[in-house]
C-alpha cells in the first residue's frame, strides 16, 4: 500500500496541534479511496468496519425510519471525521452515509479507534467534542421539528448549510454544493411542494437566489427574522 502524504490532512482542524510526526504516524493506518456521486460509503445499521475523514467533496448523512421514510440528517464537509460509530459505543452505523458529489475519503479500520484515541489525545479529545456538537445539533433539530412551523425550520436549515458551506459571492452566501428542494425537504419534514413554494416566495422578496440545486442566501438578517420568528410579535 503505497504511504499517504501528511499534506492530505496537516492543514484540518482535526489534526490541529499534532505534531508532524504524529500526523504521519495516524496517517499509517489510512486508505484513501474515491467515492462518485450518489455512492453509499456505508449504509445504516451495517457493521461499522471503519471510521471516515472528508478530504473533498460533500456528503449527505441519511437516516431511514422504521416507516421508509428518509431523512437527511445533515452534511458532512471537507476536513469533517464521520462513521466514528465507536466513538458512540455501536457496532453498526446509525445511519448512511452517501456521496453529494464526487468525493475522496480516508478511512481507517474502526479495530484502530481505541488505540489512536489513546496514543493521540487531541485527536481523540476532538472527534469527542465533533460527536457531542452533531448530538446537541440533532436535539435541537428534534425541538425544531415539534416545536416550530415548517417555514422557520426551512429558513433554519438553509442558515445552517449556508453558515457551514458557504462561499461568499457577488449574489450573497452561495451553499456550496449541489442541494435540491426535495433535500430540503428531506432535512426538514416537510413537502417538495412546501418548500418549493416558500423558496419561490423568498425568491421573489429578494431574500434567496434560487436554480437549479443551487441556493444563495441574498439576506441573511431576513432569513434569521422569518427563522425566529420575529415578523410573527
Amino acid at each position: 500500500m503505497v504511504a499517504l502524504d501528511r499534506s492530505l490532512i496537516s492543514q484540518l482542524q482535526l489534526f490541529q496541534g499534532m505534531a508532524p510526526q504524529e500526523q504521519s504516524e495516524i496517517l499509517k493506518g489510512a486508505r484513501s479511496s474515491r467515492y462518485a456521486k450518489d455512492s453509499a460509503i456505508f449504509e445504516q445499521e451495517t457493521e461499522a468496519h471503519s471510521f471516515f475523514v472528508l478530504i473533498s467533496g460533500h456528503i449527505r448523512v441519511v437516516r431511514t425510519t422504521p416507516d421508509g421514510q428518509q431523512v437527511i440528517a445533515r452534511y458532512i464537509s471537507e476536513g469533517e471525521i464521520f462513521g466514528v460509530a465507536a466513538a458512540l459505543g455501536r457496532t453498526t452505523y446509525p445511519a448512511s452515509a452517501v456521496a453529494a458529489v464526487d468525493c475522496v475519503v480516508l478511512a481507517w479500520p474502526n479495530a484502530l479507534w481505541p488505540e489512536l484515541a489513546r496514543r493521540f489525545p487531541v485527536f481523540g479529545a476532538t472527534t469527542y467534542r465533533t460527536v457531542g456538537n452533531r448530538l446537541q445539533e440533532a436535539q435541537t433539530r428534534v425541538v425544531e421539528m415539534s416545536t416550530e412551523q415548517v417555514e422557520q425550520r426551512v429558513a433554519h436549515a438553509l442558515l445552517r448549510l449556508a453558515n457551514q458551506t458557504g462561499r461568499k459571492t457577488d449574489s450573497g452566501i452561495e451553499i456550496d454544493f449541489p442541494i435540491s428542494r426535495q433535500d430540503i425537504a428531506e432535512m426538514t419534514g416537510t413537502t417538495l411542494h412546501t418548500v418549493s413554494r416558500l423558496l419561490s416566495k423568498w425568491e421573489d422578496n429578494g431574500i434567496i437566489v434560487s436554480g437549479r440545486q443551487k441556493v444563495t442566501v441574498k439576506d441573511a438578517h431576513r432569513l434569521v427574522v422569518l427563522a425566529e420568528n420575529r415578523n410573527k410579535g
